[in-house]
């Protein structure tokens, strides 16, 4: 078993601190403020990224085996988190939001590692959650 450490996770690329992640993370609740609609997709955006997040929290630990049997829910799970981080984005500058942290993530288009960010970010919402739930 490898022991992780934030430190880690901040050598690998595009990597977010900690306190960027903390930034997103009001900015994008700010935005919602208090627009039902807006809730009921972040909502569901947890849903998935907390589904996201268990298989990946486990990933280091399971044989090849197990990783290849999990490997294309875990990308299925990645690329609906990225679709609803996208879909309350698109939601939320329809109602006149900047929605900057959306851009901040970045795009995979742009860049592959960006993928690999906005999943980081999704883990950290759950994270957040998961703490929360005390």
């Amino acid at each position: 078993m490898i022991m992780n450490t934030f430190e880690n996770y901040l050598n690998e690329p595009y990597s977010l601190r900690f306190e960027q992640m903390q930034d997103l993370h009001r900015e994008l609740l700010e935005e919602i403020g208090s627009d039902n609609n807006a809730f009921e997709l972040y909502s569901d955006l947890v849903s998935i990224a907390t589904k996201y997040a268990a298989i990946r929290a486990g990933w280091q630990q399971m044989t090849r085996e197990d990783k290849m049997d999990k490997d294309s829910l875990r990308s299925s799970y990645h690329n609906s988190v990225i679709v609803h981080f996208n879909m309350l984005a698109r939601y939320l500058r329809m109602q006149g939001k900047e929605a900057q942290w959306r851009d901040l993530l970045g795009y995979e288009e742009d860049n592959k590692y960006y993928r690999k960010t906005i999943g980081d970010f999704g883990c950290y919402i759950v994270f957040v959650n998961s703490i929360c739930s005390r």
